[in-house]
């Protein structure tokens, strides 16, 4: 039985990122982002037999997937939680005009002070995604934010979703899943060229 090869790419370094800015792939790759991405066109094997790729609709995600030479089909569901008011303000700033909003999105999944999603939201709508691709026995590579990521790590162990925040997903980061009969499974690569990357 075929089985989905799935892999997760978290795009390249942006400016708004390095800022620590919400919504911080909602802009283009700076300088470094590109080279970053550049540095792992021969590493991923998106575009090759049966393989396709996706995209978040951010620019970012699309510009690291362009700099690979691939042409990605865009995913809304894949992409970056909505940050509602707090897009493209910095955590330093959400956290002098909004402290307590701040604390209680970090604190309650289901807050959303900012008027946009919740993370409880996000990990349910990386959830059912998650659920369509298990049976469409192909091989998808999946440029997307690090937040989603952190959500689809969050459903596949089963985790509750204050889970989010004991994971850490730096750019370029790329995490192999496999679908069978049991769901999803973490599919651990051996070292090589793509995890020499310096982020």
């Amino acid at each position: 039985m075929t089985t989905t090869r799935l892999q997760l790419v978290a795009h390249a370094p942006t400016r708004a990122l390095r800022l620590a800015t919400f919504g911080g792939g909602n802009v283009d790759l700076d300088e470094g982002g590109r080279r970053a991405a550049l540095a792992l066109a021969n590493q991923v094997p998106a575009g090759r037999g049966e393989s396709c790729c996706l995209s978040s609709p951010a620019e970012a995600a699309l510009q690291t997937a362009t700099a690979w030479g691939l042409r990605p089909a865009i995913e809304p569901a894949i992409a970056d939680c909505d940050y509602g008011d707090w897009t493209g303000r910095s955590l330093d700033e959400v956290a002098a005009a909004n402290p307590g909003g701040l604390r209680r999105w970090l604190t309650d999944p289901d807050a959303a002070p900012h008027g946009g999603e919740s993370l409880t939201a996000l990990v349910d709508r990386v959830g059912h995604w998650l659920h369509a691709q298990a049976v469409r026995s192909a091989r998808i590579t999946a440029v997307t934010h690090a937040a989603v990521i952190r959500a689809a790590l969050v459903n596949i162990l089963r985790a509750p979703p204050a889970a989010f925040w004991l994971l850490d997903v730096a750019p370029l980061s790329v995490l192999h899943l496999r679908a069978g009969n049991r769901g999803w499974r973490v599919h651990l690569e051996p070292p090589g060229p793509i995890n020499a990357v310096r982020r």
